[in-house]
């Protein structure tokens, strides 16, 4: 389950704002997400507030992340991620595409190496597909991702546009 949940969080990056070339910030609202893997298919909503993107990135890449590259291309963005969450590294590459206002598709693999019990390298595909349906609901704060069960899990610092 752990290396499922680096494998999400290294696409994920790949869906929201890195720092030398940046992609555009998804609108405010809330938006929902499915997300397909080798493991199966998982949903979840977020709520997103301006500057929710940034700070999640901020905060993942500062912690875990040595390299992340956004480039334009002629049909969306290429992201290259490099991380560490202890012994396990991670190497993704992620094409994203969308318009940021509706909707954003996430296209990425990444690898994995020093996955306890595993020997050698770890391939995981991962297709994220996120949509806005509306806007937040009452109760819910940007950086809020609200789980199928109903479930909330806040974001610390992803609240809205870093403070000035």
């Amino acid at each position: 389950m752990r290396t499922v949940a680096i494998a999400v969080a290294a696409s994920v990056l790949g869906a929201v704002p890195a720092f030398a070339e940046e992609l555009p910030q998804r609108k405010p609202g809330l938006w929902e997400s499915k997300s397909t893997s080798a493991e199966g298919e998982t949903s979840a909503k977020q709520c997103v507030g301006p500057g929710t993107d940034r700070a999640m990135v901020g905060g993942m890449a500062g912690a875990a992340c040595s390299k992340m590259e956004v480039t334009k291309t002629a049909t969306g963005y290429s992201v290259a991620t490099e991380c560490a969450i202890g012994q396990i590294k991670a190497v993704g590459n992620s094409v994203v595409t969308g318009d940021f206002q509706t909707s954003v598709r996430t296209e990425g693999t990444t690898k994995l190496t020093g996955v306890p019990g595993q020997a050698g390298e770890v391939e995981r595909k991962l297709v994220v597909e996120a949509r806005r349906v509306g806007d937040c609901g009452p109760g819910q704060k940007p950086g809020d991702i609200i789980m199928p069960d109903g479930k909330v899990i806040s974001m610390p610092g992803a609240a809205g546009a870093p403070k000035q």
